[in-house]
């Protein structure tokens, strides 16, 4: 069976995203495609949580290991890479599991990414989310038919994400974002059904700080201590990452290491925080909650929707 439709599962860092993925790939044969932007550089495996050497054993990854901390992966590259992998789990008759926290690389892979030379206009898109806001999605959606109608067409009058994202294209480009989709295939998105983790406030904050208490006992520190020795210090990237730029300053004697771990810990909050802000403006999400069922019950209803919505596109 050849899977056209990837499976995305995304959510907060330490919901439980990466067990569910292992059940998902188990039960279905699968292979896992890592969205998260700290998981590409080598050497940094213990602070951004990378998967056990035994599951990668057991379950193929891709792209991970893929830059050195000092060679800085762009939007444009992952999603290259990304969808290389797709396609190549496709051919091979497996499904493809996309899995992270990394809100922009899941969303330029699934949805397109358009603009590799340009950076986004912030004050553009602030701009028309707060008109969304005030004056509702279909007011945008209505302007948006009047410059795409194919875009217009293909995006619910509710989906302000897209609505929004649509008209920053022709704002910026004065051409529909359907008419660059058509002209390079290549920056077309994967197709996906989406599956989020979540649970309580109070129960996520526990598993992170346990998370990073666990992290410290792995050895954590010695492993940016070996960064350090081996010349990525200055890495404008790859250190600044969390739990990195953290224990960094305290090796240069700027902080104590009680003081690391607590900014470890209250920057991971803040993440979390970011990253369900991000995941909340998905309309197409089947939510679960991490804390109320297993890794592996989760994966099981996430394999009986999946199969459920892949036989009737067959059908």
């Amino acid at each position: 069976m050849i899977y056209d439709t990837a499976i995305a599962i995304v959510g907060p860092t330490a919901a439980g995203k990466s067990d569910v993925a292992m059940c998902v790939a188990q039960r279905m044969g699968g292979e896992i495609i890592s969205a998260d932007s700290m998981q590409v550089y080598v050497g940094m495996d213990i602070g951004t949580a990378k998967p056990a050497r035994t599951d990668r054993a057991a379950v193929r990854h891709h792209l991970l290991d893929v830059c050195l901390p000092d060679d800085p992966m762009s939007v444009a590259r992952y999603c290259e890479l990304a969808k290389a992998a797709y396609e190549d789990i496709r051919k091979r008759g497996k499904v493809a599991i996309i899995a992270g926290g990394t809100g922009l690389y899941i969303d330029a892979a699934t949805r397109g990414f358009l603009f590799p030379e340009a950076e986004a206009d912030e004050g553009l898109r602030k701009n028309l989310y707060a008109r969304a806001e005030a004056e509702g999605a279909a007011a945008l959606h209505k302007e948006l038919e009047e410059v795409d109608v194919e875009a217009a067409l293909r995006i619910h009058p509710n989906d302000a994400r897209r609505i929004v994202r649509a008209l920053e294209v022709y704002v910026r480009s004065g051409r529909p974002i359907s008419e660059l989709q058509r002209q390079d295939s290549q920056n077309s998105g994967i197709p996906a059904r989406f599956y989020g983790l979540r649970t309580e406030r109070a129960a996520l904050v526990r598993r992170i700080e346990a998370r990073v208490d666990r992290m410290m006992d792995d050895g954590l520190l010695d492993e940016v201590g070996r960064l350090v020795e081996q010349g990525y210090g200055n890495s404008k990237v790859a250190m600044q990452a969390i739990g990195y730029k953290e224990l960094l300053a305290y090796i240069e004697g700027k902080s104590s290491l009680e003081e690391a771990v607590d900014r470890i810990k209250a920057e991971t909050r803040k993440y979390a925080k970011r990253q369900m802000t991000w995941f909340k403006r998905y309309e197409d999400i089947t939510w679960y909650d991490s804390m109320e069922q297993d890794a592996d019950t989760i994966a099981g209803l996430i394999e009986a929707d999946f199969t459920g919505h892949e036989d009737e596109r067959g059908s």
